[in-house]
């Protein structure tokens, strides 16, 4: 008997908590104080994005919440612990307030569903196939290289170019003993 209850109580206390696909309670929003801080995930919190707090799912989780009251719905993602405080279940952001309309309620019954149970519209179940890219260099058409490249080609083809001849000063061609002439073929 002992240790039937010992097995028992160990089995308790190393399960993992699961959250419930579907979960029906009261929501409220989180106070314009908050805004700009920083959430459990380490995100900031802003005003108009749609995120919550939620006690046991893991941050990322994307959940539906539900107003019955009006039937309006929005999908937000979880970057925060909490709320905590008794008898509620979700904590939302501004907007996701908004969009249910419980901004003057201040807290309302809403009903939560994890997204994975719903289909979201437009998002790819599939993975994409990209093409491959080759990505090389060529020489281009002609013309289109630019001229000091074809300098380059005709430099390493002809190696034997001759210099262009300098006008020699009359010093130069003094020391020397040559006299100016026009130049040679």
């Amino acid at each position: 008997m002992r240790v039937a209850l010992v097995a028992i109580l160990l089995i308790l206390c190393f399960t993992p908590l699961q959250s419930q696909d579907t979960q029906q309670g009261k929501a409220s929003f989180y106070a314009r104080k908050l805004f700009g801080r920083m959430t459990a995930s380490g995100e900031r919190l802003h005003k108009d994005s749609l995120t919550c707090a939620h006690r046991t799912y893991p941050f990322g989780t994307l959940l539906k919440v539900t107003n019955p009251a009006n039937g309006r719905s929005v999908m937000v993602r979880v970057t925060d612990r909490g709320p905590y405080v008794r008898g509620r279940i979700i904590d939302l952001s501004w907007r996701a307030a908004k969009e249910l309309d419980i901004i003057s309620k201040g807290v309302a019954m809403v009903i939560v569903q994890k997204a994975s149970n719903i289909i979201v519209p437009y998002k790819p179940t599939d993975e994409i196939d990209l093409p491959e890219l080759e990505l090389e260099t060529n020489e281009g058409s002609i013309g289109t290289s630019p001229y000091w490249h074809d300098m380059k080609k005709d430099l390493q083809e002809n190696p034997q170019v001759p210099e262009k001849s300098k006008p020699a000063s009359a010093s130069e061609s003094a020391k020397s003993g040559a006299t100016a002439s026009p130049s040679e073929p």
